[in-house]
């Protein structure tokens, strides 16, 4: 039972401080004019910004899935603007992350040219995988703005993109920030460490050229646009989108109710299930999550470090309360996020944080849960959330010594972006096959398939795996996958959904969970590197997305072109939803009317 109160969550437990956005400054209707059209023009440096990153990489996860964040910065380090191309796990975790880089690097040391680098998973984006480079724009031989940029990279040495690590030294190579360019001459020493560490040099190589680039061509596009409205600075600019925006939050959380609202959620976890608790207060001016109670770090590799809980908390409760405000440092001020030290989503150092997305991806549904109690019909139900991304080892040491590397078939690292199903909104379905909540886009099969000698037999949606409802959860997806080689191969897994559904909402029924097996029947785990022997087909199912509302209340008509599509069994359209058709959809009306007279709701 929900219980709301007007008693506000613990304070400052882990919740870094934050640059207080300045009051809005009273402007002319002429300024205010004049700020938006800049303010739009901005938008669309930093979304170039970001659009070069995607044409420059190298990886599939940068170029095909938009694993990336790009954004431009002021010299406090307080975000002004963001590309919409991105994560939230990449952009909102950025939005910190470039105070670190000033307080080694003090802005009034960077020179002209200059490029810092570094993937500390506490500092950058909460994994090793991920690269920062952040770089100083010069006008008139003045510094005015830093731009920032991340990226997913497909090797960073270790263990591999694994949950298997006990602790980050475990996980890869470990670049504290350091100038990667210093005055234009790039720093080749550290490029020859990187590509000694890693599997895929040229991929990871060509990805950090690539974040040089990004930058540039944003520190380009910003210079023009400064040259044409004659701007000297950007410091009233930033102070217009930040107090902006800040206002504009501030003003949708006061139209909210006030109160405590609490909820929690157990998912699979590694070595034991890991409970998901969280109280979201409500005051006049901002939002607090609280995670106190939730489960202990683990021994292994799924640890979430706070600034990417922080990341996806905060991208929940904007989506919700003001989804249109732009993301900048004075929107995302309202929202605070609090964990105690040493809990799975505060994990402290050197605890293993290569699977974090496996946890933090969850992050909002938790949220989700509580502000549905608060303001009931306008959150959506729990979806599959954790990215199903399918990561395939291939080379000597990579499988397991009962299937060794065939001497003479092709090493490689790979990794498919793939998603289940989405939860079911109060008005409308589920979205199928969508990474929600961080946005990556599936990766074309031919994609992968060119890059690496795999096949694709099968990918297609699941059936039956959204949860039924008024509005369906979404589906989640199939895949067979074998090697084109006569050697075996490995799957690094990183798999949540397995034991414990994603829920509905109001009457709706829980999605199906996921499975991960061989073609000869043998389940896999859902968590850790396993070997999948010669000739064995890799059978991958995704889960879907819970339901929303009663099932009997979807109208029969839309039941039935589910069934006709493939998306439900004609079995399920009967027992959960109660309507009776054939695999055309073609209803059988009296039958229906019987059964939904009689059908139990749910699912």
């Amino acid at each position: 039972m929900a219980r709301a109160t007007t008693k506000p969550a613990k304070a400052a437990k882990s919740m870094k401080p934050a640059p207080k956005a300045a009051p809005a400054k009273r402007h002319s209707a002429v300024d205010r004019i004049r700020y938006q059209i800049m303010w739009n023009r901005l938008l669309s440096v930093v979304e170039e910004q970001a659009q070069v990153l995607v044409r420059t990489g190298f990886s599939t996860s940068t170029r095909e899935a938009g694993d990336i964040s790009a954004g431009v910065f002021d010299l406090g380090g307080r975000m002004i603007a963001q590309a919409v191309t991105g994560t939230p796990g990449h952009i909102n975790s950025m939005a910190n992350a470039v105070r670190h880089f000033i307080r080694r690097f003090p802005v009034a040391t960077m020179e002209e040219g200059d490029h810092y680098i570094t993937n500390d998973p506490w500092i950058g984006t909460g994994h090793l995988h991920d690269f920062t480079v952040v770089s100083p724009v010069f006008r008139r031989g003045r510094i005015v703005a830093l731009f920032a940029c991340t990226t997913h990279v497909v090797d960073i040495g270790g263990l591999g993109l694994t949950p298997d690590g006990r602790q980050v030294y475990h996980e890869g190579l470990y670049l504290p920030i350091i100038k990667l360019v210093e005055r234009g001459r790039l720093n080749e020493w550290l490029l020859d460490i990187v590509r000694a560490n890693v599997r895929e040099p040229v991929q990871v190589v060509g990805d950090i050229y690539g974040l040089i680039a990004c930058n540039d061509i944003g520190a380009k596009r910003l210079l023009d646009m400064m040259g044409e409205f004659g701007l000297s600075s950007l410091d009233d600019l930033a102070e217009f989108v930040i107090g902006a925006s800040h206002a504009a939050k501030v003003a949708a959380i006061r139209e909210l109710p006030k109160g405590t609202w609490r909820n929690e959620m157990r998912i699979d976890g590694y070595e034991a299930p890991v409970d998901l608790r969280c109280a979201v207060t409500i005051t006049d001016k901002e939002v607090i999550v609280d995670f106190d109670g939730t489960s202990p770090s683990s021994p292994f590799g799924i640890n979430v470090p706070y600034c990417y809980t922080e990341a996806y908390t905060s991208f929940g409760v904007n989506c919700v309360i003001a989804p249109s405000i732009p993301n900048n440092a004075g929107s995302l001020e309202v929202v605070k996020v609090l964990a105690p030290p040493g809990c799975i989503v505060n994990a402290l150092h050197p605890s293993a944080v290569a699977a974090r997305g496996t946890i933090g991806h969850m992050l909002p549904d938790v949220v989700f849960g509580a502000l549905h109690q608060a303001i009931p019909g306008r959150v959506p139900t729990e979806g599959s959330a954790g990215l199903w991304n399918v990561t395939l080892l291939s080379g000597r040491g990579r499988t397991d010594p009962a299937h060794p590397y065939a001497p003479g078939s092709r090493a490689f690292d790979v990794t498919m972006f793939h998603a289940g199903g989405a939860g079911a909104r109060p008005n409308l379905d589920g979205l199928s096959a969508t990474a929600y909540p961080s946005g990556l886009r599936n990766v074309p099969v031919e994609i992968t398939e060119t890059v690496v000698p795999i096949v694709v037999l099968q990918k297609e949606y699941r059936q039956d795996s959204g949860g039924a409802g008024r509005q369906r959860g979404g589906l989640g997806q199939i895949m067979r996958i074998k090697s084109l080689q006569d050697a075996p191969f490995a799957i690094s897994a990183r798999f949540d959904r397995v034991r414990n559904p994603a829920r509905g909402r109001d009457g709706g029924g829980n999605a199906a969970t996921g499975r991960l097996s061989l073609g000869n029947g043998t389940e896999l785990r859902a968590k850790g590197v396993q070997t999948v022997p010669n000739g064995q087909t890799l059978i991958v199912e995704m889960p879907g997305g819970g339901g929303y509302g009663d099932p009997r209340e979807r109208p029969a008509e839309l039941v039935a072109a589910d069934v006709a599509n493939g998306m439900i069994s004609v079995v399920v359209a009967a027992e959960k939803y109660g309507v009776v058709c054939d695999t055309d959809g073609v209803i059988d009306d009296a039958a229906t009317a019987a059964l939904r007279e009689a059908a139990p709701g749910g699912g």
